[in-house]
């Protein structure tokens, strides 16, 4: 959650970088059932932008926090550094860390000089986001988050990253979608203007966005067969892209949740048009295959003692200053506040809500913030239209630890709502709960969990630290277990674990063998 107004996500209009956004304009969605839209609908997909999720993400740079720019983002123009500033405050600022940035520079470098390209010139991005992502923009300007490389376990697997960034670059595949889009939407426009017929351009336009979807697809493989050439030619295991693919798609399963999208969703429908996972690992290896032939596949550079050294202490999850999850508790230091939601649920803090679900999907909530003026009263605000169905005879007048706030009920065909709005300094918070049946006992519970909404103490506030990735060394009595024992994780320790360090199941540990653990 940041404090400045929203933004909005460039590009696709996915969703952005984990926050609450206080400043958001009231969303004014139609029936009830588009409430469930809303609501978010669970746990968020957690996509990644150029590995198998979400393929056009757009974001920003590595640099210190005062001054790399200067040198680095020098040759900008105007435009460019504008849209550079804003995609960075859009993901939670840039992380710098001078070590991981000399590794992934050295990495570039390689991969430069092997590529197809090697006169092109790039930038490398770290940004501040738990999500795993990344992406290229045709100037050369290469992203990636720091939730991707807290996942990739080697530097081959990171080369296998860029390299594919790089790919799209060649290729020039951003600008050429780019001239599509801008076609298609010029021939909807003919059709419905010129022709007259609304329907018609509507489904030329369908068309032309299933053309996209295809093209999109082939331009994914194809930047994985250039990726894992120019990986192989600069000296890199080109089996690192389907070792980091796999582990991508297992961390995938464990982001899934029992809640479908429902069909409308922005996100599930440009999933749809994207190659699945175990489709492009497949193809991956066999394209490593082609360059490993002759060779045991592990000939190639994967140095992962270098890469562990240099994620060592990296921020991993959400960052405090944006706010974060602890278990059932979402914690905002920054802006004072905290919030517990009812047992059995799991948050997940996303760029326009803290949003939650329980193991069935039966129940789920949605925690974010509007400007609501001072003139109207949190009862006419509930029954202002913002959502339909609400029960007129439910709206009913509270306070929540000193704060005053409103609750009332809404009903639809298959999802009721217990909503309340809780006035916090100059912003009003709306915590929604979804359940498939209201009954008496979890409608108790819902109001509950409301009254958890407090202000904290700036002493309380001072002790949050940010959860990190720690390398570790296996002892001689060491198992996996015990060192699941010290991961500080909300949940599902054991699983983490494996995907964070791509063992599998029952894998026994190697006396000194580097691993990652996540601790404060």
């Amino acid at each position: 959650m940041r404090q400045d107004h929203a933004t909005q996500e460039a590009g696709t209009g996915h969703t952005a970088r984990a926050a609450v956004h206080p400043h958001a304009a009231s969303p004014r969605p139609g029936p009830v059932r588009t409430a469930l839209a809303a609501l978010g609908l669970l746990l968020p997909l957690l996509v990644s932008a150029c590995t198998g999720f979400d393929l056009d993400r757009v974001s920003v740079p590595l640099s210190s926090p005062a001054a790399a720019s200067a040198s680095e983002y020098a040759d900008m123009t105007p435009t460019q550094r504008s849209e550079h500033e804003r995609l960075v405050a859009s993901y939670g600022g840039a992380y710098y860390d001078p070590t991981l940035k000399a590794l992934i520079q050295q990495v570039v470098e390689r991969l430069v000089a092997a590529s197809e390209r090697p006169d092109l010139k790039y930038r490398v991005t770290v940004l501040n986001s738990p999500a795993i992502n990344a992406f290229a923009l045709p100037d050369g300007s290469l992203y990636v988050t720091r939730g991707l490389l807290a996942l990739a376990n080697d530097t081959s697997e990171l080369s296998s990253v860029l390299a594919h960034e790089m790919a799209h670059v060649i290729a020039r595949h951003a600008t050429i979608r780019e001239d599509q889009v801008k076609q298609a939407v010029l021939v909807s426009r003919v059709i419905s203007d010129v022709v007259n017929d609304p329907d018609l351009g509507a489904l030329a336009m369908q068309k032309s966005r299933r053309t996209l979807a295809s093209f999109s697809r082939g331009q994914e493989l194809e930047a994985d067969a250039i990726g894992v050439g120019i990986a192989a030619r600069a000296g890199f295991d080109p089996f690192g892209a389907s070792r980091f693919l796999t582990d991508m798609g297992r961390y995938g399963d464990l982001k899934s949740t029992a809640f479908s999208s429902s069909s409308s969703s922005p996100d599930m429908d440009f999933l749809s048009s994207h190659p699945a996972t175990p489709e492009r690992i497949s193809i991956a290896i066999a394209n490593a295959r082609q360059y490993a032939e002759g060779t045991r596949s592990g000939d190639g550079e994967r140095d992962r003692a270098a890469y562990l050294s240099a994620i060592d202490g990296m921020v991993y999850g959400d960052d405090p200053k944006e706010g974060f999850v602890r278990g059932r508790k979402f914690f905002h230091p920054k802006l004072g506040f905290t919030f517990t939601a009812p047992e059995g649920f799991s948050l997940e803090n996303t760029s326009q809500a803290v949003l939650g679900a329980t193991q069935t999907g039966r129940e789920a909530l949605r925690l974010d913030a509007v400007r609501v003026g001072a003139d109207q009263s949190l009862s006419q605000y509930l029954s202002s239209g913002w959502i339909e169905g609400v029960e007129i005879n439910t709206v009913e007048t509270l306070t929540v630890n000193g704060f005053s706030a409103a609750t009332a009920i809404a009903r639809g065909d298959q999802w009721s709502f217990r909503m309340f709005a809780i006035r916090f300094g100059s912003d009003v918070y709306r915590l929604i709960f979804a359940a498939r049946e209201l009954t008496p006992e979890l409608d108790k519970q819902f109001r509950a969990a409301a009254d958890t909404f407090r202000r904290v103490s700036s002493g309380e506030a001072e002790t949050v630290k940010p959860l990190r990735l720690r390398i570790v060394s296996a002892g001689l009595g060491d198992t996996v277990d015990k060192l699941v024992q010290r991961m500080q994780v909300p949940d599902r320790p054991m699983e983490r674990f494996l995907i964070l360090n791509g063992l599998e199941p029952g894998a026994k540990l190697k006396y000194g063998e580097k691993l990652k653990i996540i601790a404060e």
